[in-house]
């Protein structure tokens, strides 16, 4: 269910509560001590008592009982369990035990990035530690093959029945929003990464991958259009459901006249009088707003600076913090590009400003230029850059908090915009508290220049933040015409009638007058108090919040996959199938678990 941020300590506990109607649908009931949720299948405690870890037992070990679904039949099913009496699949054989361990060996592979070849060397490794710890069962790993071509057909198996599940899931959805994401690659050639954010009956919130596009194949518009049009049919999602579109902030997306985003708005013809909402904001928020700010090329500068500290610096203590924070999150080796991208985080650059004075010691020892630490202009934007940079990075990492509404996400937007409007009123007084870096600089210069020398241009970093303030605005608009929406889902019972659309008042009234729902409301989470609100007595309500919950509220899921690609972009940029970087995108975001058990059996689910 949605991961809300909770409002007291009576809320936490009921969100980790064993709920009844977990025994019907994951097979599980409240164990007689302690916490927790024991597994009426396998008699296993389930330590923890969310419902995502209960889901994930259940769909990963016991699949196999989905096939009761009638609710009589399932009924009829935990009372055979609560006897004892165990309506088992067949049990794996020797060989299908092997496969099974194969698929997970498999999938570990691709969540590391590791190119298919590296299976005959986990193989090797494996048969060492049971020659030396296990030597009787040594003979175990005969029959697991691990070649580069079975690897590559596992890791397409898992995302075949990976893909088969979401689908089964999104014919059940309420409301639908996509994330098109065409700024996340760096390999050799350019996708558009399409994500899914579906709610279904019981307002449960799903987010994964739909779909990757080749760009070089689908160049124009009008072609990237029908590819997407034929991943949501295949998916079962029609356009009528699809309530928002986030994107990145690409002409390809946002063109005026030509951007995809007009061509979907167009087909996207909703019944229920909603336009689709499109915001272009979240995605990569810190590289929509850094080139604006970098006023004087910064970035390219110390990319290089980075580049000569990791062929000749790598042995200077004082940049090991540095080398191992960059070597994390991409590896040993870098693209240009995406060293560019990483420099744009605020943490980053802050943590290379504070080492300029070691890093110009090391330019002057290796004969390179050091002309930038001469020149006063380029020191004080690299200070403003650096404090502009860590102050949305910042609001990027409130953006990336998964599962908490678009209403607590346009709060955090709206608080921003506030930000903003503080720091071009300081700018314009001169006054430097929020300025952290950049006061640090203008007081190292004051030491060095003569006292009537104009040290800044403070007027230069007032037309920056205004450039800034109008991008929010323009990228994050459709989000302020449904203010009161938003405002609706999130505090039904402060929001005044009077101030709802008429469609909706006489339901608020109700509801507010209910004085059950609203014990419910103040003690349990805002997904559950929607979950169990009766759509017969509140349809519009409900309908509101389903489609508010369809919002993307973060960009999590983007940075999952943009982290998996600096992570791995040297194995990723080898030759590799559409479908096969498709399955290792899919496996790396997804949040469901793969049925283990079809895999094995060969029972995976049929595909459209």
């Amino acid at each position: 269910m949605w991961m809300t941020p909770k409002r007291s300590k009576m809320e936490i506990d009921e969100s980790r509560a064993f709920r009844a109607e977990w025994t019907q649908r994951y097979l599980v009931v409240e164990p007689p001590e302690g916490e927790g949720a024991l597994c009426l299948v396998c008699r296993r405690l389930i330590a923890a008592t969310g419902e995502p870890d209960v889901k994930q037992h259940y769909e990963a070990e016991h699949g196999y009982y989905e096939r009761y679904v009638a609710e009589d039949e399932r009924a009829a099913l935990v009372e055979r369990l609560r006897r004892g009496d165990l309506p088992e699949a067949a049990p794996l054989t020797p060989e299908q035990r092997i496969a099974r361990a194969g698929l997970g060996l498999a999938r570990l592979l691709a969540l590391k990035g590791c190119g298919w070849g590296e299976g005959d060397f986990v193989h090797r490794c494996l048969a060492v530690m049971l020659r030396d710890v296990l030597p009787d069962h040594v003979g175990i790993m005969d029959g697991i093959d691990l070649s580069p071509e079975t690897t590559r057909q596992r890791v397409l198996d898992i995302h075949q029945n990976l893909r088969s599940q979401l689908f089964n899931r999104a014919k059940d959805f309420k409301a639908y929003s996509l994330a098109l994401d065409d700024q996340a690659f760096v390999a050799y050639e350019n996708y558009l990464l399409v994500f899914v954010r579906g709610v279904g009956h019981d307002l449960e919130v799903q987010e994964e991958l739909l779909t990757i596009i080749n760009l070089t194949h689908h160049f124009s518009v009008g072609a990237l259009m029908a590819a997407i049009l034929e991943a949501l049919q295949t998916a079962g999602l029609s356009l009528q459901r699809m309530v928002g579109l986030t994107t990145t902030h690409t002409l390809r997306m946002i063109g005026e006249n030509s951007g995809l985003v007009s061509y979907m708005r167009e087909k996207a013809v909703s019944p229920n009088c909603w336009n689709v909402i499109h915001y272009s904001g979240f995605l990569h928020l810190e590289l929509l707003s850094s080139y604006d700010v970098d006023v004087n090329q910064i970035i390219n500068a110390v990319s290089e600076w980075i580049v000569l500290i990791k062929t000749r610096g790598v042995r200077r203590p004082e940049f090991q913090a540095l080398l191992t924070e960059s070597e994390s999150e991409h590896g040993e080796r870098v693209n240009g590009r995406c060293l560019n991208n990483w420099l744009r985080k605020g943490k980053t650059l802050k943590l290379i400003f504070s080492l300029r004075k070691e890093i110009e010691t090391f330019l002057v020892s290796i004969g390179a230029t050091t002309v930038h630490f001469t020149d006063k202009e380029w020191l004080c934007d690299f200070g403003f850059l650096v404090d502009i940079m860590d102050h949305l990075r910042e609001i990027s990492e409130l953006l990336r908090a998964n599962k908490v509404f678009a209403a607590a996400a346009f709060d955090h937007i709206c608080a921003f915009e506030v930000k903003l409007n503080l720091l071009q009123r300081q700018v314009e007084e001169k006054n430097l508290t929020h300025f952290a870096a950049l006061s640090q600089v203008v007081d190292e210069l004051k030491e060095n220049l003569q006292e009537d020398e104009k040290i800044l241009d403070l007027e230069r970093y007032r037309g920056v933040i205004c450039r800034l303030q109008k991008e929010f605005e323009r990228h994050f608009k459709d989000l302020k015409f449904i203010k009161k929406d938003l405002e609706l889902f999130a505090n039904p019972f402060s929001f005044k009638p009077e101030y709802a659309p008429i469609s909706v008042r006489v339901e608020l009234t109700k509801l507010q007058a209910n004085a059950n729902l609203w014990e419910e409301y103040r003690t349990k989470d805002l997904g559950q108090f929607y979950a169990g609100l009766p759509a017969e007595s509140y349809p519009i309500i409900k309908g509101v919040a389903c489609k508010v919950a369809s919002l993307f509220d973060s960009s999590k899921i983007c940075e999952k996959a943009f982290s998996y690609l600096t992570r791995n972009q040297h194995t990723l940029s080898q030759p590799l199938t559409d479908e096969h970087l498709h399955a290792l995108f899919r496996i790396a975001t997804t949040e469901i678990e793969p049925r283990w058990d079809d895999l094995v059996r060969g029972r995976n689910e049929s595909n459209p």
